[in-house]
């Protein structure tokens, strides 16, 4: 099976991440376009710039109805709101099946942007024009259907993790430490993803602030990231707040690397599609305070991580926020098993499920629908609690924390 795969850009969001680690689990093979903001993908795919202008840019849809045609593809895949208008509109000019994943939709915005009537209205125009649309979880499915997507339409395949790239090392941590200037015994509350309003990262700040005892480090970009400098320093605790930057950029470390520095993950999001960060930090051994997660919202009553606390309060999270992180501060640095839950996002699994649609898609059978009750991959074996004696120096050396093709 010949696949394009369709994205509005490669930069570092969790769709990008998502797609360039599926591209090494999917049998079959791949190419992709990108209609904005060219990068890297895989090693051996080969990545075409469509080299979009805009949104009114509509000669971009013939060309790439033409890429589509002349490629021989059997399938188009499009990955983000504009990839999957002008993707999905392209591969029916080409007489190709297109699927599409929507990655980002929550209750009032859409990959961070409010929903307006007009984007919903474009997004179901254009959503009948694929075979099928793929959500990344059971809540995003609901969220579909509720906007009047045919549930027979829907397949549920989440999103997907390699779980052993995130667990911990002593010897990355102290790396990761050393780079950042984190004080080695410090107790370092962290956070990834994009420094947007609804990420609210600004509840963590202002959570460490009533916290001496406690450091920050915050790993990513965007327009929020002068605001939460400029709040750091408003509250007096700049000198104990980190920003990373984006993970694997320039000299700054990856993920794996930022979660190995941190004693305790914060997601403080008021809505979120997945929540990928969160599952990559439980598989990397840490307690989670989180917000709005679907992963572990949609697990069955009982599956419930151990380590995972919820915040509950709807506007403004920092005051209870800072109790938890307070009982954490107290509890002094763990690292936790990782859930046997995880063995529902594993990135092999996620993949098996990807081409059963695609398969479907093709005039094969519906796919069975997605029900996290029984992970159909060996468990990982759990993890001891490790005391805080083990970041001593007798831990083994440190591997590179720059970017890595996993």
């Amino acid at each position: 099976m010949k696949v394009l795969h369709v994205i509005t850009g490669l930069g570092v969001g969790g769709a990008e991440r998502q797609l360039r680690l599926l591209l090494r689990h999917l049998p079959a093979r791949c190419d992709v376009v990108t209609l904005t903001n060219p990068g890297a993908v895989a090693d051996g795919v080969r990545v075409r710039h469509l080299g979009m202008r805009g949104n009114r840019d509509l000669a971009a849809v013939p060309r790439l109805a033409r890429l589509v045609r002349h490629g021989g593809y059997d399938l188009v895949h499009t990955h983000l709101y504009r990839a999957c208008v002008h993707g999905r509109t392209a591969a029916r000019l080409a007489g190709t099946p297109s699927v599409a994943t929507e990655h980002s939709l929550g209750r009032e915005e859409i990959e961070g942007r409010p929903l307006t009537r007009g984007t919903r209205a474009l997004y179901l125009r254009t959503e009948r024009l694929g075979a099928a649309t793929v959500a990344v979880s059971s809540t995003v499915a609901a969220r579909l259907r509720a906007w009047g997507v045919p549930s027979a339409r829907i397949h549920t395949v989440p999103n997907g993790i390699d779980a052993s790239a995130f667990r911990f090392d002593g010897g990355r941590r102290r790396a990761a430490r050393a780079l950042l200037g984190l004080p080695g015994d410090a107790f370092v509350v962290g956070g990834v993803g994009r420094l947007v309003p609804g990420k609210r990262f600004d509840a963590t700040v202002r959570a460490v602030a009533d916290l001496p005892g406690a450091w920050l480090l915050l790993a990513g970009d965007g327009p929020e990231a002068g605001a939460l400098r400029a709040l750091a320093a408003r509250l007096g605790v700049a000198d104990r707040v980190r920003f990373a930057g984006e993970c694997g950029e320039g000299a700054a470390p990856d993920v794996p690397a930022v979660l190995a520095a941190m004693d305790v993950f914060v997601s403080a999001s008021r809505e979120e599609s997945f929540g990928l960060a969160v599952v990559e930090a439980l598989a990397a051994g840490l307690p989670v305070v989180h917000g709005a997660c679907p992963a572990v919202e949609d697990l069955p009553s009982g599956q419930a991580p151990e380590g995972a606390v919820r915040l509950r309060s709807p506007t403004d999270p920092a005051a209870e926020l800072t109790a938890v992180l307070r009982r954490h501060l107290a509890h002094g640095p763990r690292r936790l098993p990782v859930p046997r839950a995880l063995d529902h996002y594993d990135i092999r699994l996620s993949g098996r499920r990807l081409m059963d649609v695609y398969a479907h898609a093709l005039g094969g059978p519906a796919p069975a629908p997605f029900v996290p009750t029984a992970p159909s991959v060996p468990a990982a074996p759990a993890e001891p609690y490790i005391p805080s004696d083990l970041y001593a120096p007798s831990c083994p050396p440190a591997p590179s924390i720059r970017r890595a093709h996993r």
